[in-house]
């Protein structure tokens, strides 16, 4: 009888704790008969070494970092699965993040759902694997930034090898060439007001940026079938 308290208390304990995740961090821990799954959300904006504004949804890079730490160190995690509906944001600390995603050895799987704009282009193909649904989006385009910009050689060269830092990430997770990414960044013809190109889940699996076109159960079958390998 007192084991049963025992055993209900700490289920409620865990129970607790994985609300407090899901509020706290867009995250939720699962296990399940192939092992423990850690799914966490990039969502909104990326938000950098600047504060979002109040009222914006944001992913913020100084949690995403020692998390993602984490989960490479934990015992308790086997696979992690990456749910992507962001518009972009800060350059740098959304390539940080991608950086550390693609250096987890654990399984991981990215689905873009509604959207992976800009910088999130590079978070959607850190995974070890990418899928997109069909009607998930994806905006490529070039370095931006806002604020006061200094008209000089060196401006413009900063933002030049940026975006080459950019471009060979993407080209090196995922299967469209440097040549081919870089010129989707300066199309022309794509959108109204700037130049870039608006690519959907189909398309960005016809031109090599995301593996596979799939949802949830796709991802998830994936991340089980990796997982069982990895354990053996």
């Amino acid at each position: 009888m007192e084991k049963d308290k025992e055993t209900k208390a700490t289920e409620e304990r865990e129970g607790s704790q994985v609300n407090q995740n899901v509020v706290d961090f867009g995250s939720a821990m699962t296990k399940t008969a192939h092992g423990t799954v850690y799914t966490l959300a990039i969502i909104g904006q990326i938000e950098g070494h600047t504060a979002a504004p109040n009222g914006t949804k944001t992913t913020q890079y100084e949690h995403m970092l020692p998390l993602l730490a984490k989960l490479e160190e934990s015992r308790e995690v086997d696979g992690i699965l990456f749910l992507l509906n962001t518009v972009g944001g800060d350059v740098e600390a959304g390539l940080a993040i991608a950086e550390l995603i693609a250096g987890l050895t654990k399984p991981t799987a990215a689905i873009v759902l509604g959207g992976s704009h800009s910088i999130g282009v590079p978070l959607a193909v850190a995974a070890q694997r990418s899928f997109a649904v069909p009607s998930a989006a994806m905006t490529i385009h070039p370095v931006r930034m806002s604020g006061t910009v200094i008209a000089a050689p060196q401006t413009y060269n900063y933002f030049q090898r940026l975006q080459e830092r950019i471009v060979a990430f993407v080209a090196g997770h995922s299967r469209i060439s440097a040549e081919k990414f870089q010129a989707l960044m300066l199309a022309k013809d794509d959108m109204a007001a700037d130049v870039g190109s608006v690519i959907y889940g189909e398309e960005a699996v016809h031109l090599g940026i995301i593996d596979q076109l799939g949802g949830l159960r796709e991802g998830l079958d994936w991340l089980y079938r990796k997982m069982n390998e990895t354990r053996g």
